[in-house]
């Protein structure tokens, strides 16, 4: 690493990458908001000093050695491993589902303060969630919390075409809430209750500690990740291999 300008960041470890026979290149969500691509040599080796530092959803104090394409990791110690998700084959799907939006949502050279903190506080939520609603109300809260944050928040109290008040209907297309007379010129617009919209409503407003205290049920918590993945996959352009999985899971 001699000549190679080194710095150090707190990240979570959003995705790895096989390269070579032992290495690892790791996609990072760092503490200014970030996201980082960086090797770590030897994490794949059995027992090596990288191995369990690398591990997703680790969050990590790096040092990163810059490199002309790719750092360097130099050295790592882990800050908090996220135990809670490990060996619960639940768990690991619902912070994958996580871990996949926070990758699609920050970007190179483009800090932004928000996304670190709830990133980490979804994955402790994803240890601490009491049942698989809970878990599905997590996944959910957070990819609409962060696609609310990066512009694309839903229009939930009025019809997002007219303005009525009177909705019951729902379309990741059109923005939102529409109501009945909009939504006949809405392909796929989904009929929704006023407890649902209240729940979509609740998913934005509440805190990750107000939704695991809530009481919620598998039928309202598998409309809502249903209806959140729709509005990720819908404005991030792009397939959620991983909360497909998670919904099927």
């Amino acid at each position: 690493m001699a000549g190679r300008r080194t710095y150090r960041t707190r990240a979570i470890v959003l995705d790895r990458t096989k390269l070579a026979e032992q290495d690892l290149i790791l996609t990072l969500l760092s503490a200014d908001g970030s996201q980082l691509r960086a090797v770590a040599k030897g994490a794949r080796k059995p027992g090596g000093r990288l191995a369990a530092r690398a591990e997703l959803f680790c969050e990590t104090d790096f040092l990163l050695a810059a490199g002309r394409s790719l750092d360097v990791v130099s050295e790592a110690q882990t800050v908090d491993p996220h135990v809670g998700l490990r060996g619960d084959f639940e768990r690991v799907a619902a912070a994958s589902a996580v871990a996949e939006v926070a990758r699609l949502t920050c970007y190179e050279d483009a800090p932004d303060p928000f996304l670190y903190p709830i990133c980490s506080r979804a994955l402790g939520a994803c240890e601490e969630a009491a049942d698989r609603a809970h878990l599905d109300l997590v996944v959910a809260a957070y990819a609409m919390k962060v696609l609310a944050h990066g512009g694309w928040r839903p229009e939930l109290t009025g019809c997002c075409a007219c303005g009525d008040a009177d909705v019951a209907y729902f379309s990741a297309s059109a923005g939102g809430a529409l109501c009945a007379s909009c939504a006949r010129e809405v392909a796929g617009a989904q009929e929704v209750g006023a407890g649902q919209l209240a729940w979509l409503r609740a998913l934005l407003a509440s805190t990750f500690d107000e939704l695991l205290a809530a009481p919620a049920d598998n039928e309202t918590a598998l409309f809502l990740l249903g209806s959140a993945h729709v509005w990720a996959a819908t404005h991030l352009d792009t397939r959620l291999r991983a909360m497909e999985f998670y919904l099927g899971a």
